[in-house]
């Protein structure tokens, strides 16, 4: 289980949030520390990830810390306009 299985998870939960999920790009920019996961989406599927008040963004980020904490590595996500 490494890094390609955090890029993975996000991009599986991306796609059952979405209406585009073809649209989904996720991208992996390694660092010394952390892990930098980039989640890109169609525009009008842009609230779906985020969700309201964040919910959403912050429920994705609790589940890849998770699993990133299992991998003793950090990762952080970031979602791309």
């Amino acid at each position: 289980m490494g890094d390609d299985t955090i890029k993975s998870l996000v991009e599986t939960m991306a796609k059952a949030l979405v209406d585009k999920p073809e649209a989904v790009e996720v991208t992996e920019v390694e660092g010394e520390q952390t892990t930098v996961i980039e989640l890109k989406v169609a525009k009008d599927d842009l609230g779906k990830v985020i969700g309201k008040e964040g919910r959403t963004a912050r429920a994705l980020r609790i589940i890849m810390g998770a699993a990133s904490t299992k991998l003793r590595r950090r990762s952080v996500l970031e979602i791309i306009e």
